[in-house]
């Protein structure tokens, strides 16, 4: 069964993004619209109204900045995680290690949702939507992925070129726009971790930005995940002082 599509609740100039969470008829997600203006309480309230008529019962957000938050706040949410907020100069990366990153296929898709309910807790796996949204987040995204045995495996292969039978056991999507960098997402499958895979995925990421003239990038990773945060400092990037929050709300 296909997917339910993406509704763009509107108001003015304010637009937001909204789909059954995860699949789940009773929670529905939330999320601003890319470069509309910071959402308002009265609009979040309209929201709220809308979607209770739909019959959900509850409202989860997208990973929210301090300055998002506060219409959020003002219309009755509250915060349900927090995230670490990290950045990084790229200039002076650190070599790429050779993990034989490759193109995803368009076959390859569930085998990377199952990478991703592999690599985090309920809350925060993807689902088909929610993979969608990270592909779409930024006008250019690099979607690559690492290969069980991938020393056997020709780098940077198309797609169409011997993806069958391939077990992939990591992947990475980075995105840009204009100057700004971001790690979407990056999994990769416990037994396949400790070998190189994460930091490989993550320095091709990074290395493809600074090809294309982006200088700083960012990445955000839930409170309390000690094994991303260490990779992430090892590749050199840094905490900032503020971190991003999704909120919920409940309807009934």
């Amino acid at each position: 069964m296909s997917a339910p599509s993406v509704d763009i609740i509107r108001w003015g100039r304010e637009r937001a993004r909204t789909w059954p969470w995860r699949g789940d008829r009773n929670v529905a997600f939330l999320a601003p619209v890319p470069e509309a203006p910071i959402l308002s309480a009265a609009f979040l309230g309209r929201c709220l109204t809308i979607l209770g008529e739909r019959g959900f019962v509850r409202v989860v957000t997208s990973a929210l900045s301090p300055l998002e938050q506060t219409g959020f706040f003002a219309a009755g949410f509250e915060v349900a995680e927090e995230l670490h907020l990290l950045s990084l100069d790229l200039d002076g990366l650190p070599a790429r290690p050779d993990v034989g990153v490759t193109r995803v296929a368009a076959s390859e898709r569930p085998q990377i949702l199952a990478i991703d309910r592999a690599a985090f807790s309920p809350f925060w796996q993807l689902d088909d939507h929610g993979l969608n949204e990270a592909l779409g987040a930024t006008p250019r995204t690099r979607f690559r992925a690492v290969v069980e045995h991938a020393q056997d495996q020709d780098r940077d292969r198309e797609a169409h070129d011997g993806t069958a039978g391939r077990t992939l056991v990591g992947y990475a999507i980075n995105g840009r726009s204009g100057s700004r960098g971001f790690v979407q997402r990056l999994a990769v499958v416990p037994e396949a971790r400790r070998h190189g895979v994460g930091r490989g995925l993550l320095l091709d990421g990074l290395h493809w930005m600074r090809r294309r003239g982006v200088r700083r990038a960012v990445v955000n990773t839930q409170v309390g995940n000690d094994a991303a945060l260490a990779l992430y400092y090892d590749a050199g990037f840094q905490r900032e002082p503020s971190g991003l929050s999704v909120m919920e709300a409940g309807l009934q």
